[in-house]
């Protein structure tokens, strides 16, 4: 007996992991079915992106810098910087500019310096009453920082040894006597 696939190539009763809502605050709880219920009943890919991003795990919704968030909102002055995740302070910054954020969460340094610089920190909904479908928002995420993800991307080939985009490979050691074959030397078909 065969597996049943759909057209698409999937199982047919798979179950979508966004089902269940996993996490245990309830005031994540109260975001998801708010904006599950936007989501549903408007047509705005802004919930539903912003939605997919709530059930989402800790290590998937990295916290954004002050310093990263200020130059994505650069000319940018009339829109509200949505961030489903903390919103981190920076100290290497010296001045911040007037920023209007709204995030899961805000140090308590960072929520001080944006108020002092005249913008304004709000919860996603609050964001719900001001833009249901988001207009004038600037979806953005923070970057991943897991050491993992630094071997992770496409693999070099010889016919196009720079596809690869700067991944890091997985060698014991960096010695004359570990993988300094093809892809490593140029006198051996190409290099990386």
């Amino acid at each position: 007996m065969g597996i049943d696939l759909k057209a698409g190539g999937r199982r047919v009763g798979h179950k979508s992991s966004m089902k269940k809502v996993k996490t245990l605050n309830p005031y994540n709880r109260l975001l998801i079915k708010l904006y599950k219920f936007l989501s549903r009943r408007t047509d705005s890919k802004f919930c539903a992106t912003v939605l997919k991003r709530l059930h989402m795990s800790k290590v998937n919704k990295p916290p954004i810098g002050l310093n990263r968030l200020a130059r994505c909102m650069t000319n940018k002055d009339d829109k509200t910087a949505v961030i489903v995740g903390k919103v981190t302070d920076d100290v290497r910054m010296l001045d911040c500019p007037k920023l209007s954020v709204c995030a899961l969460g805000f140090t308590e340094t960072a929520r001080k310096r944006i108020v002092a610089a005249g913008g304004e920190c709000i919860t996603l909904d609050q964001l719900a009453l001001r833009a249901p479908k988001g207009k004038n928002t600037v979806l953005l995420r923070g970057p991943k920082s897991r050491a993992a993800l630094a071997h992770f991307g496409h693999r070099t080939t010889v016919n196009n040894p720079h596809t690869h985009n700067g991944v890091k490979p997985y060698v014991r050691s960096k010695g004359r006597k570990f993988e300094r074959a093809r892809g490593r030397r140029r006198s051996r078909g190409f290099k990386v």
